[in-house]
């Protein structure tokens, strides 16, 4: 079962778990281009929390190569409203997609973990060996619990059985199919919606949650695609590794950006009663560089472009 890198996908039935989610949805635009099968599943038909219909799908689908993208995602409100259903959802599917990846002799996996697996006060930036080295922070503990038994279950697999199972820890994400509802969102779609309605109901302010002093880095979910296929291709290693843009900011500078791409030139107010998370989340990307990656969307390029994709859909929650 075990491969060597590189790993060539030309021509190989590869699995993106959670398709339709933003990063999958990116996955699945940067495979394209790879000559290979992508090949996805419907939830309707495949429940990923249920270990029977996981189990069914491989074995009739039998991918050479799996991306476990899904997940149950959310900010810090959701986060804080719903840890059962983070901590269970997120162990089950992980779990399941990684014991059927062994049971049906994948040849290569690639997990997607979290920056929020390091500690909350960790030396910035965050290397891979800082992970399990200090308290997690209380506000996204447990989705980030759930994402470290995620990188423990690929290593041990890897240990006992010899699979070609890594791992990759995306930095905060954003992009095209980003969900913009303002109880489970991230911070970046949070503030396009917020200066969005601002601007368009004319108002003179709006309101982010906190100081706005925390810095966070941000990748668009197409230079993370990019990079998890680089991954897939050259990567094989018991240690995750760090994925991220390499720069971070404060909140209070990324609302105004944002509200300048929206096109708000209102004032920005700080509701200081809610929470601000992590002081700073920054990954140390040299692991992944020295392996010839490099982002290459600009966060203004990238904001333009998520505004427009915020635009154009449909309906919004």
């Amino acid at each position: 079962m075990t491969s060597r890198t590189p790993y060539d996908l030309a021509g190989k039935r590869v699995y993106v778990a959670g398709h339709r989610g933003m990063v999958g949805s990116a996955l699945v635009r940067r495979l394209a281009i790879e000559s290979c099968q992508i090949i996805t599943a419907d939830r309707a038909r495949t429940d990923l929390v249920r270990q029977d219909d996981v189990r069914a799908f491989m074995q009739e689908t039998r991918p050479h190569a799996v991306f476990i993208a899904a997940a149950k995602v959310g900010g810090i409100l959701a986060n804080d409203r719903y840890p059962a259903d983070f901590l269970y959802d997120n162990l089950m599917i992980e779990a399941n997609l990684i014991e059927a990846a062994f049971k049906t002799g994948v040849e290569k996996l690639v997990f997607l973990g979290s920056s929020c697996i390091y500690p909350k006060l960790a030396p910035q930036p965050m290397r891979e060996d800082m992970l399990l080295t200090g308290p997690l922070e209380p506000t996204n503990e447990w989705y980030a619990i759930a994402k470290i038994a995620g990188i423990k279950l690929a290593q041990a697999y890897r240990r006992q059985h010899g699979c070609d199972f890594v791992s990759a820890m995306p930095t905060n994400l954003y992009g095209p199919g980003d969900n913009y509802d303002l109880n489970t969102s991230h911070v970046i779609p949070a503030l396009i919606r917020k200066a969005h309605e601002a601007k368009r109901a004319n108002a003179e302010r709006f309101t982010i949650w906190g100081t706005g002093t925390p810095r966070r880095e941000f990748l668009h979910a197409d230079d993370c695609a990019d990079a998890l296929v680089h991954i897939m291709k050259v990567y094989s290693d018991d240690e995750h590794i760090n994925v991220g843009s390499g720069r971070d900011m404060t909140i209070a500078d990324l609302a105004r950006l944002i509200a300048d791409v929206v096109g708000f030139q209102g004032a920005i107010d700080n509701d200081t009663s809610k929470p601000d998370g992590t002081p700073r989340k920054l990954m140390n990307g040299e692991k992944l560089k020295a392996l010839g990656w490099r982002p290459r969307i600009t966060l203004q390029e990238g904001l333009r472009s998520a505004y427009e994709a915020f635009l154009a859909a449909p309906a919004r929650s």
